[in-house]
């Protein structure tokens, strides 16, 4: 028995050579649309999805364009003019009177009437048809439409909460120009209104994996194959509840790589529909969000223009997650656990993180079971015309909606209009962030009118001057006590050799000098706010010998102790005087034993006494050099 594919789920990070231009399409409207209350429908499971898409800064890798709504006429090129003329006409207000032709259109339970009908319809279309467009202008490599993937809706008759069907005119688009098209579904359910569309033509092959057996809608038989031109062109791997990712890799990869190989398509349209995902409402699926996203990986990688739609999803918070994480992998990013900060942050508690896990459901799909389905599969393939051509015809000139010229109108339009705006909506939505850009310049004001919000750890944009601190310099509370003892030193120098020195005249002993802890609290406690502020404190005067004259003070002249004012200091300018018997206060005396000033010399240090005795032209040379030292440090 033949074994699976690799049960390794996990998506690599995508190589530079693989990324990929992608235009993303998206209605800031859709999320105001409701179906009735209480209907597991939801369109606001799409506004959640962009949230996370903008707050994960996956804007800055696409192209984001806001697609015109299909119009009736665009709309009838599937569905018919009555079917399409009722939906425009009906409201909730009227709708009695259109009691005939909601049972002929089958509009009620399941696609009841709700306000805004129409227009939800348009901006659903609208999206998936000009994706399409830009595919075929090669104007992208890939094209997202969360809003879009309605699979379910038939030429005339709604059905499974689709109206109008996006694929269909989608893949109409894509046929304009490509020779086949390859449509896949990976929604719970089968893509019948799809395959309804297609299932007598050879320029569409239609794939999905789907439950079968007692759920809805019912159809997609592995028989089912197509009639006519289109037999073998339909293809069905109808499953069973509790499907895993180990089992679903195993299908899928072989089956849509054997599809690939025999019909050799121009383009794919890839439905992403969200309610195979564990866990969800209305599904039976047991897929991670891991095993959901390696359908896109696997389908992306062969490089053929891609067409992204949405489908189902009936739990919001796993079908944004899921969402937002696949078109992190179509622009080539790899998404961290955490989610960031968006509008509807509180939708993901507890535990706010990305993935969505499986659950333990039994896998009733045997590998048996399988392994018959993907064989009778393969060999439907090959019955198949190898790469089916068409009779030849001309291409036509411009795709249906929007072209180059009509684009560059509209660029042109924005620029006249908004002349004196850095960034508008339309330039802000097409800009691409370069991998290489050093200093990406966000538009903050713009982020936060397009929903980006900021994340509570986020470094700040806006560049402040104290953002640029120096690490190596110097603490202040280093600076001050180096200035204290720099201070200290200059007054003890300063007095030794008679220029002044400070008296703590306020608290009433005069002639006392301050000592180190005194001077060192005067500054610590006034002394900051007078440097800063430019004023001085009274009790903080320090002296400066080149500025202001010395403190009268005790000095010794001629051996005397003298109080009769106070001496001029000497011009840093002039050469330092020595004196033949330098003058020094009375209780600070010269220590020859270190050059140095040391507190605790005073006259009644037995030290003195040996001092006194020693050579005077010795005193003399150390007293000279003090002095010349004390002018050096005020210069």
């Amino acid at each position: 028995m033949a074994t699976f594919a690799p049960v390794d789920v996990q998506i690599s990070a995508p190589t530079t050579g693989e990324k990929k231009t992608v235009a993303y399409f998206y209605d800031s409207d859709v999320g105001n649309y409701a179906y009735v209350a209480g209907h597991p429908m939801k369109p606001h499971r799409i506004r959640m999805a962009h949230a996370l898409i903008m707050n994960y800064g996956l804007y800055k890798k696409m192209e984001i364009y806001r697609a015109k709504p299909a119009t009736k006429l665009e709309m009838t090129q599937f569905h018919t003019d009555e079917y399409v003329e009722f939906l425009n006409k009906v409201t909730p207000d009227n709708m009695d009177a259109y009691t005939k032709e909601q049972g002929r259109f089958n509009v009620g339970d399941d696609c009841p009437v709700f306000d805004g009908l129409f227009e939800f319809c348009g901006i659903s279309a609208g999206g998936s048809m000009e994706g399409a467009a830009r595919l075929n202008r090669g104007k992208c490599d890939v094209a997202i439409n969360w809003a879009g993937g309605l699979h379910h809706a038939k030429k005339s008759e709604a059905s499974g909460f689709c109206y109008i069907n996006d694929i269909v005119l989608g893949i109409l688009e894509l046929l304009r120009f490509n020779q086949r098209v390859l449509y896949i579904d990976i929604d719970v359910h089968h893509g019948d209104g799809v395959e309804e569309a297609f299932y007598t033509t050879d320029r569409v092959m239609t794939v999905s994996f789907h439950k079968y057996g007692e759920y809805f809608p019912g159809t997609g038989e592995l028989r089912d194959i197509g009639v006519g031109s289109g037999k073998h062109y339909s293809v069905n791997f109808p499953l069973r509840d509790g499907i895993d990712d180990k089992s679903y890799k195993g299908i899928f990869e072989p089956v849509i790589k054997s599809v690939i190989e025999y019909y050799r398509p121009n383009a794919i349209v890839l439905q992403c529909g969200g309610d195979s995902l564990s866990g969800d409402r209305l599904g039976c699926f047991n897929l991670s969000m891991q095993g959901h996203a390696n359908c896109v990986n696997f389908v992306k990688n062969f490089n053929l223009p891609v067409l992204v739609l949405g489908g189902g999803g009936y739990t919001m918070r796993n079908v944004s997650r899921t969402w937002a994480y696949e078109t992190g992998l179509l622009v080539g990013q790899n998404l961290g656990p955490q989610l960031p900060f968006n509008d509807y942050y509180e939708y993901y508690a507890p535990d706010y993180e990305l993935d969505v896990k499986p659950s333990n459901m039994d896998n009733a799909n045997s590998q048996d079971y399988l392994q018959k389905i993907k064989i009778q599969v393969i060999d439907n393939l090959r019955q198949t015309t190898f790469a089916p051509s068409v009779q030849m015809t001309d291409v036509p000139r411009d795709p249906v909606g929007m072209n180059d010229e009509a684009d560059a109108e509209l660029d042109d339009a924005d620029e006249d209009e908004n002349a004196d705006s850095r960034y508008t909506k339309r330039r802000w939505d097409k800009y691409i962030e370069r991998d290489d850009e050093l200093d990406p310049s966000d538009d903050e004001d713009g982020n936060e009118a397009n929903g980006v919000r900021r994340q509570p750890n986020a470094p700040k944009r806006r560049r402040n001057m104290m953002d640029f601190q120096n690490p190596h310099a110097v603490a202040d509370d280093d600076m001050a006590s180096g200035a204290v003892s720099a201070r200290s030193g200059r007054s003890r120098n300063g007095s030794a050799n008679g220029i002044g020195s400070h008296t703590a005249s306020d608290d009433g002993q005069e002639g006392s000098p301050l000592s180190d802890e005194s001077e060192g609290e005067i500054f610590n406690g006034g002394r900051e706010d007078s440097l800063s502020s430019g004023n001085r404190d009274i009790e903080d005067d320090d002296v400066d010998m080149t500025d202001e004259p010395a403190v009268a003070g005790p000095i010794m002249r001629g051996g005397h102790l003298a109080t009769d004012g106070p001496q001029e200091a000497t011009p840093p300018d002039s050469p330092p005087p020595v004196a033949a018997n330098p003058t020094v206060p009375p209780n600070v005396v010269d220590d020859t034993g270190n050059n140095a000033m040391d507190e605790g010399d005073t006259l009644d240090d037995p030290e003195f006494a040996k001092e006194v005795g020693h050579d005077e032209r010795e005193k003399e040379n150390v007293a000279a050099e003090k002095a010349t030292e004390v002018v050096e440090r005020a210069e």
